[in-house]
């Protein structure tokens, strides 16, 4: 069974109201967004850092993705905005 199929995974996600989605093997367009997401936070912060503790990984990974990529980072599926600017603009309008 894969990870997003595990117990566990699945019981962190009830826990926290949260709905999984999952299709069919081989439908490369269910999980396109959170696996875009993965690769750009692979390639422009974890493989470009070294951490101490796991400890250490996760708070930096946090303020990665809190910071920097939900308020700084520009996306072009978001017309340049972050994604924190595109809710706001959405929200306010």
């Amino acid at each position: 069974m894969g990870k997003y199929a595990s117990i566990r995974y699945r019981q962190l996600l009830n826990e926290n109201n949260i709905t999984q989605s999952m299709s069919y093997k081989g439908n490369c367009y269910d999980n396109a967004a959170v696996e875009s997401f993965f690769a750009t936070l692979k390639k422009e912060f974890i493989y470009r850092n070294y951490f101490l503790t796991r400890e250490e990984a996760k708070q930096q990974i946090f303020e990665y993705i809190e910071i920097f990529y939900n308020r700084y980072r520009r996306h072009s599926k978001l017309n340049y905005l972050s994604p924190v600017e595109f809710e706001n603009l959405n929200y306010h309008s």
